[in-house]
């Protein structure tokens, strides 16, 4: 067992003490005007949140072929992490299939803009929150640990830590899988849209401690060589982060654990943060 492992089962067994799961779960229409559409989203909200004084917010991803609702439904622990992290939680629609790009080719996929200017605009307003990077965090499984990493490096502004479970982290070794050519163009005829909107390719736009980064993939998910890689190269570049890989797929049981993780390290960041 590694010592993070260890530091967080006894993290879960403090917060779970003292735990009392009263979360309130909405589902809200948002509006995109760069997409010229309504979207969906789910908030969570601790039973603490009474308005009267911020909460940080992490923002959870889906993966392919999923929706807004993915987390909620799939993964019973959501129930209790507002609560039990202290923090709002916001698990936006990201398309079938958007890979939370603006999309260079389909005007209608704008979801780089959607959730890291509308939505968090939006969240920002609607509720008490943390209306700066300290307070906000960003990760996701498969499509939306791309998503997540994707977004948070080009937008070191907006969020400050930043997850992935599983995540397509280098998008060129499946050229034909999971609609990203009707996002970008087919790898043999738009290979710069490949390589420029990889995330292994974009660590040029971290330094060290720039934005505070947890990785988790399985040892068995098709996509542990991809995640490994980045470890590998972001370790070559002193850029601080936690990588952690156990036993497990690309499935629903290994991210009903991997979340718990995630949404550890980002309270640890986010009490930091308040006490600097």
């Amino acid at each position: 067992m590694t010592f993070f492992r260890k530091i967080v089962i006894v993290g879960l067994a403090c917060l779970l003490s003292q735990a009392v799961w009263a979360v309130k779960i909405d589902t809200v229409e948002t509006y995109s005007a760069s997409m010229k559409k309504s979207i969906k989203a789910v908030v969570i909200t601790p039973d603490t949140y009474d308005g009267s004084r911020e909460f940080p917010v992490v923002y959870l991803l889906h993966g392919y072929g999923d929706s807004y609702n993915g987390w909620v439904k799939k993964a019973p622990f959501m129930r209790e992490a507002a609560d039990l992290y202290q923090a709002i939680i916001v698990c936006p629609d990201g398309g079938f299939s958007s890979w939370y790009w603006d999309s260079p080719l389909d005007p209608t996929m704008r979801y780089e803009t959607y959730v890291s200017n509308e939505l968090v605009s939006w969240v920002d307003g609607k509720y008490k929150t943390i209306k700066s990077r300290a307070g906000r965090g960003i990760t996701g499984l498969s499509m939306g640990g791309h998503g997540a990493l994707y977004l948070a490096l080009k937008h070191q502004d907006v969020f400050g830590v930043a997850g992935s479970m599983s995540g397509g982290v280098d998008i060129r070794p499946f050229p034909n899988n999971w609609d990203m050519a009707k996002r970008l163009g087919k790898y043999a005829e738009a290979p710069e849209n490949w390589e420029k909107n990889t995330v292994i390719n974009m660590l040029h736009l971290l330094t060290p401690n720039s934005l505070a980064l947890i990785i988790d993939c399985g040892s068995e998910d098709f996509f542990y060589r991809v995640n490994n890689n980045l470890h590998e190269k972001l370790a070559e570049r002193n850029i601080p982060h936690d990588y952690i890989s156990r036993p497990g797929g690309h499935n629903w049981p290994y991210w009903n654990s991997a979340v718990s993780y995630q949404l550890l390290f980002m309270k640890q960041y986010f009490d930091k943060q308040k006490s600097k």
